[in-house]
């Protein structure tokens, strides 16, 4: 059954970006077969972070959440570089990489962010496996970066 990504993203006042430029060698997603994986994906909002640091010293939870869900939209915006966003059946995997002050360990309440809205397009199809880790520095002084990976019919 397709689902109207871009329908379930308005639902929430969301629409889906255009992709960031790659700042190095590499492409966004790349498709072998009926999967799709992205690289990692930094909360970008016209080709800038949207808010630099350490979670747990310079951003909350809360903020970096909202951030992973930036991500996870840019992820999608990724995957549909190569292959249609509404032929997306299943999410497979999430990972989450956390840039958190020294002693964080909420990085799985930071990855909610992504998951919860994987969950609200897809239902039970948006539950993914998930790592969810803490990192010492992220690309860009980034706070928070999010791979995907789905399955495309």
């Amino acid at each position: 059954m397709s689902v109207d990504v871009r329908a379930k993203l308005a639902e929430k006042g969301l629409t889906l970006p255009i992709t960031s430029k790659p700042i190095a060698a590499y492409v966004p997603a790349t498709r072998t077969g009926n999967l799709v994986f992205t690289a990692g994906q930094l909360p970008m909002v016209d080709g800038k972070i949207v808010k630099e640091g350490k979670v747990g010293a310079d951003l909350t939870v809360e903020e970096a959440k909202a951030l992973a869900e930036i991500c996870a939209l840019n992820a999608l915006a990724a995957v549909e570089l190569v292959a249609p966003i509404d032929s997306i059946v299943k999410v497979v995997r999430v990972v989450c990489y956390v840039n958190g002050a020294p002693g964080f360990i909420a990085q799985p309440a930071v990855a909610n962010g992504a998951s919860e809205l994987f969950m609200h397009i897809w239902g039970d199809a948006g539950i993914a496996a998930r790592s969810a880790l803490g990192v010492a520095e992220l690309p860009l002084n980034a706070p928070v970066e999010v791979e995907l990976t789905v399955e495309v019919a």
